[in-house]
């Protein structure tokens, strides 16, 4: 799997950051997910590897504008693309509501099926390859964090093994990959079992919404490969980011180290920090959490 910060400013954009979007290109197939749509998102699509045609499903974490002010404008503008493949959007309720009254008052339409799913917290999607969960957050309005698991892969196949014991070449390998039994020309039963490593992990993210510190931050980010986190304000600021449903340096850190997550990249930053402020930023994470990263617009993360 593989990030794309498409916007990592809080609020308001700035010269040097747009408001939230966050791109998901997944490892099993080229479709990409967008988690927020931010004011601007269509823009920074451009200026990325990601394309609006190969979009799948977007999920908003919350009804913010800074979070879903994007919205129509990428609709509309896929339309004028020529793009007919689906597209279906998850987030808390009164999203279809906005989606269709901005549509429906600016005159404009789609030309895809689109699908609007309201979301509760729980398993908001699956299939054979990923799940992913939404959990509520802290904030001031309906919010939500969401868990990306991809379901654990097959092991390797022992060739060696194969070969020692006259297993020959077909199509029936697939199947012993798989761990499946199957019968050869020669009529022996082979169980696949037999000759498969161990299952590989499948990579894991978790992406939250706005949020001041939470104890469900701990479910949520448990054991993640990476967990994608606000730190809105600085530690001295905490008290006006937590009265905002914010978090800070210091708290994104600490969710992390108790989560047990493995890398943290923390977003969302407060257009009064520019880049020369950064080092903060990234120094007070640290101090919390070595394996912190700093998120810039545009920026690429492999999962």
């Amino acid at each position: 799997m593989q990030l794309t910060f498409l916007g990592t400013g809080a609020g308001t954009p700035s010269l040097q950051r747009n408001v939230t979007a966050i791109g998901l290109t997944l490892s099993h197939h080229s479709a990409a997910w967008l988690f927020d749509c931010g004011e601007g998102t269509q823009h920074q699509f451009m200026r990325s590897a990601l394309k609006p045609g190969k979009l799948e499903k977007i999920f908003i974490t919350h009804l913010h504008g800074d979070h879903i002010f994007g919205l129509p404008g990428l609709l509309t503008s896929r339309s004028m693309g020529g793009v007919s493949e689906p597209l279906t959007l998850y987030g808390p309720k009164g999203l279809k509501t906005f989606v269709d009254t901005t549509l429906s008052l600016s005159g404009s339409f789609v030309t895809f099926p689109l699908t609007v799913v309201e979301i509760v917290a729980g398993e908001v999607f699956a299939d054979e390859h990923i799940t992913v969960t939404a959990f509520p957050v802290n904030h001031v309005i309906e919010c939500y964090g969401y868990r990306i698991e991809e379901r654990d892969k097959p092991g390797e196949l022992d060739a060696e093994k194969l070969h020692a014991d006259g297993v020959p070449r077909g199509a029936w390998l697939q199947q012993l990959k798989l761990g499946a039994s199957v019968t050869l020309p020669d009529g022996r039963v082979v169980d696949g079992r037999n000759y498969t490593g161990p299952a590989i992990k499948g990579k894991s993210v978790a992406i939250f919404g706005d949020t001041a510190p939470t104890p469900v931050a701990s479910e949520l980010a448990c054991g993640v490969d990476v967990m994608v986190h606000e730190a809105t304000l600085e530690a001295a600021l905490a008290e006006k980011a937590n009265g905002r449903g914010h978090s800070t340096t210091l708290q994104a850190a600490t969710a992390a180290k108790l989560a047990g997550a493995k890398r943290l990249i923390v977003t969302h930053f407060s257009a009064r920090y520019r880049f020369a402020d950064c080092e903060k930023l990234l120094a007070e994470c640290q101090h919390v959490f070595p394996e912190t990263e700093l998120a810039h617009d545009l920026a690429v993360f492999e999962v």
